[in-house]
């Protein structure tokens, strides 16, 4: 199958996924951060994330990525330099995971922000009414409520950022892109090797899709439990 190819193409997705789940743990980070300093009464604060997520929403991931490991490795290399260190170079993994991660955290920042203000002020205040602290607030109210609102806009970013992780074979990473590329090359067959890794990005997606519809329900139960009775 595949002239011998699929285990190598295999061995690449492992790679692929690796990426998609460090830059989604990156992205969450930026986004949580961004989305309350978007909330935060600090205009400072408030217009850095308006310029990072408009910047961001601006330039093709392409480009951010090209900039972070070719511009980011020379200026690295620069201060190292100046230090009296010698030659650093950027891994292509560290590259790309940090230019997806920061890429969809301005994306998260949206989705986390909108997921906050979508929970009813007057809960937060009579959980504060009833004594409960600020972290059990938190806990107990407005993060339950928050994961519930941020589900959708999380899955439409998750999958999105599941395609663009095929963007890490251009700064030369060995994931399933470039090893079906390379496939290609050897065979000649580029739409047999290009179909299989697009077949295996939509399975990759279907499944997503429904473990995150799962997600949804689970936490939408006590609310559709409510809205019946």
């Amino acid at each position: 199958m595949l002239h011998g190819y699929l285990p190598a193409i295999l061995g690449g997705l492992m790679t692929s996924l690796q990426v998609a789940a460090c830059s989604l743990a990156i992205a969450c980070v930026f986004g949580l951060i961004g989305a309350a300093a978007k909330l935060s009464s600090s205009r400072a604060a408030h217009a850095v994330v308006d310029v990072y997520t408009t910047l961001i929403r601006g330039i093709p991931e392409l480009a951010l990525m090209l900039m972070v490991f070719y511009g980011g490795q020379t200026i690295l290399n620069y201060l190292v330099t100046e230090a009296g260190g010698d030659y650093v170079e950027v891994p292509a993994f560290a590259a790309g995971v940090l230019t997806i991660g920061f890429v969809f955290g301005a994306y998260m920042t949206e989705t986390f922000r909108g997921a906050i203000l979508a929970i009813p002020k007057g809960q937060m205040e009579a959980a504060t009414a009833i004594g409960m602290s600020r972290s059990q607030v938190l806990a107990r109210v407005t993060i339950p409520q928050m994961i519930r609102h941020a589900i959708p806009g999380f899955t439409n970013n998750w999958l999105i950022m599941i395609k663009a992780t095929a963007l890490v074979s251009i700064i030369g990473l060995d994931d399933m892109m470039q090893r079906a590329g390379l496939a290609a090359s050897a065979t000649r067959e580029p739409l047999t090797f290009y179909l299989a890794v697009a077949a295996i990005y939509l399975l990759i997606t279907t499944v997503s899709i429904l473990l995150l519809s799962r997600v949804e329900k689970r936490f939408s139960l006590g609310v559709r439990k409510a809205e019946l009775q």
